[in-house]
């Protein structure tokens, strides 16, 4: 338990916590789930492997290392799931959506939480909106939300920055090396790699 990390992502909506999420846990990183009331329409499908969604009544019952709202939806990590992950497991990922979430998560394993904020900008932001087939009111009413709740401003919070605005392999190469999972390569493999 001593080196065991794990690693929170915090970003904007359409930042890419979710997709990291998912191409992390494919290659085998321990995910520890998110639990919401939120039900997630057709756009948004792929994020219903990643966000458990439970109705309100079972979500107040719940115990909670996190508990926070997020767009009139609460968002929680289960207690006994956090610290299962902290026990078991090396490397653990989870989702953020508020530095309260991470504070409140500090409390219980500090010196072993590393913090991402994945960072895009407003075009970004935008272009991924449009394509996730949402309305103008829509991306009005998330830019709003944004500016009231200072999402873009979180990276003032946090261990590490990952620009996202790229793609998606150049933000997980990148997290990667922040999670020390990638190994240097012989010399002799490095020299046939640059020449």
């Amino acid at each position: 338990m001593a080196n065991n990390k794990i690693y929170a992502f915090l970003g904007p909506h359409t930042s890419g916590k979710s997709t990291m999420v998912s191409q992390l846990l494919s290659m085998g990183i321990h995910y520890i789930p998110t639990v919401t009331t939120r039900v997630f329409d057709d756009r948004y499908a792929y994020k219903r492997k990643i966000y458990q969604t439970v109705k309100s009544d079972v979500y107040n019952r719940e115990k909670f290392i996190v508990n926070n709202s997020y767009q009139a939806h609460s968002y929680g990590l289960r207690k006994s799931e956090v610290l299962d992950a902290y026990q078991r497991h090396k490397v653990s990922v989870t989702i953020m959506h508020d530095v309260a979430g991470i504070k409140q998560l500090q409390k219980f394993i500090n010196q072993d939480l590393v913090t991402i904020f994945l960072m895009i900008d407003d075009e970004v932001f935008v272009d991924r909106m449009l394509r996730a087939g949402c309305s103008n009111d829509e991306i009005r009413y998330y830019v709003e939300t944004a500016d009231e709740t200072g999402e873009f401003e979180h990276w003032r919070d946090v261990d590490f920055v990952v620009k996202n605005t790229s793609t998606a392999r150049v933000a997980l190469e990148q997290i990667l090396a922040i999670m020390g999972l990638v190994t240097l390569v012989p010399q002799a493999d490095f020299d046939n790699l640059v020449k």
